[in-house]
């Protein structure tokens, strides 16, 4: 009862994650709150990314997706890509805050049978010194008792950045780049992938093709957050 009165009385001193200035009770700053957009509006039922209509939005109409269904918990703007710099830079705390907003958007949702991750090429992990998607489906592993499946598909060769390219070029980018170790593991099993952003879905889907391939029955994608899609159809 003392530690809950103190708890209330003189809140826990933070850093803003955003701005670096004191604050209480939480990790952001009230101004750079504001910054910080919940995906809570209207999203598209597949890629699950915001829209501004009801429905599947026009790339998924055009193109479906191979995975079963995306959720993310962030708009992809503002303070939110400060947040994803920070956790790609060295800023792996973060993970904890970013797990807790994916499992509130996992709530309610079918049985999964393992997690799995965005792999990087041992290289590229070497370089940044960890994969912010391991340790993303770690953290969610944690909350949820559904367990991470190591290694069952890696990446095994190096794609330019991806950030520059437009889907059908991200789609050729990323094309055999992943290799699957573990069929026996995925053959029947609902999967959920973890990543930090989601923005066209290449990655995606081009992970969803190895897994489906080699027996997954479904494949989800959660991310901490997504791109905005805003063409009206």
């Amino acid at each position: 009862m003392l530690k809950f009165l103190a708890e209330a009385m003189f809140p826990k001193a933070f850093t803003c994650d955003i701005c670096g200035i004191e604050t209480f009770g939480s990790n952001l700053c009230p101004d750079c709150a504001k910054t910080v957009e919940l995906n809570d509006k209207i999203t598209c039922p597949l890629c699950g990314r915001r829209v501004l209509h009801d429905g599947v939005c026009i790339e998924c109409r055009d193109l479906p997706p191979l995975f079963d269904k995306a959720v993310s918990a962030l708009v992809y703007n503002g303070g939110t890509q400060k947040l994803i710099a920070k956790f790609k830079n060295g800023s792996e705390y973060l993970k904890e805050y970013f797990a807790d907003l994916i499992c509130e958007k996992l709530k309610g949702f079918e049985p999964i049978d393992y997690i799995l991750y965005v792999p990087m090429t041992a290289k590229a992990e070497a370089k940044r010194g960890y994969n912010q998607s391991k340790l993303l489906a770690e953290s969610v592993s944690a909350r949820t008792s559904t367990p991470v499946a190591y290694g069952v598909i890696v990446k095994s060769k190096e794609t330019p950045a991806q950030k520059t390219l437009n889907r059908a070029e991200r789609t050729d980018n990323l094309n055999s780049c992943f290799t699957v170790n573990d069929r026996k593991l995925l053959k029947g099993k609902s999967i959920l992938l973890t990543d930090d952003v989601l923005t066209t879905g290449a990655t995606a889907d081009a992970m969803t093709k190895k897994l489906k391939t080699a027996g997954a029955a479904k494949v989800f994608f959660a991310t901490v957050a997504s791109v905005e899609y805003k063409q009206k159809p």
